[in-house]
């Protein structure tokens, strides 16, 4: 077992277009700020240390140190090669577009991270059902950085199929968990920012 008492990095992936949704989700807002100031703020409190993924965060009001992606056009998995190349830390990785994500959930994940095995280069919840893995709510060990790469040339983008289940350490979780469930909802395309809005706990 890897002895880890520490805290990894924490990073808000922010470089995406946005494309499915037709406007910029970081600009979305849920309370009175930005989606991407919501969810670094949120990060902030969990990891103390912050780094923004994609693109600048002044634009925002927010300040954070921030990286460009060394190679465009590639998705999250380019941001978390961007942050793990750049930074050699365990990182704990988030989407900017996680409204309902709250500071419990991430506590959790931290907890079982530092228990993590050796073998372990992501650490994730997982729905037990079905398998399915939260990769956008995830840390990711530097030792990770070569095989993204390595995926990444090789045409394959998905996080789920570059880190494969015997590099994973799963937090498991039912999808009847409907508070938990909640939590990982993100917002992709029109549906799903219409869906988020009915999800909104008035103020």
């Amino acid at each position: 077992m890897t002895g880890a008492t520490d805290t990894p990095l924490g990073v808000v992936l922010a470089g995406g277009k946005s494309t499915r949704l037709g406007r910029d989700k970081a600009w979305l807002r849920f309370g009175d700020r930005p989606l991407l100031c919501q969810v670094a703020e949120l990060l902030a409190r969990v990891t103390g240390d912050i780094l923004i993924s994609g693109r600048d965060p002044s634009e925002f009001g927010l300040e954070a140190p921030w990286l460009p992606d060394v190679i465009d056009n590639m998705g999250p998995a380019g941001g978390v090669l961007t942050v793990l190349a750049a930074t050699g830390r365990p990182c704990l990785i988030l989407s900017c577009d996680l409204p309902f994500l709250d500071a419990a959930t991430l506590d959790r994940l931290v907890a079982v991270w530092r228990r993590r095995p050796d073998w372990a280069l992501m650490t994730t919840y997982r729905i037990r059902e079905t398998g399915y893995i939260e990769s956008l709510v995830a840390v990711y060990e530097p030792g990770g950085a070569a095989l993204v790469r390595h995926s990444l040339a090789q045409g394959e983008r998905r996080l789920s199929a570059i880190f494969p289940e015997q590099q994973r350490l799963h937090l498991d979780y039912s999808r009847e968990d409907t508070a938990l469930a909640r939590a990982f909802f993100n917002i992709n395309s029109p549906p799903d920012l219409e869906r988020a809005r009915g999800l909104e706990v008035p103020a």
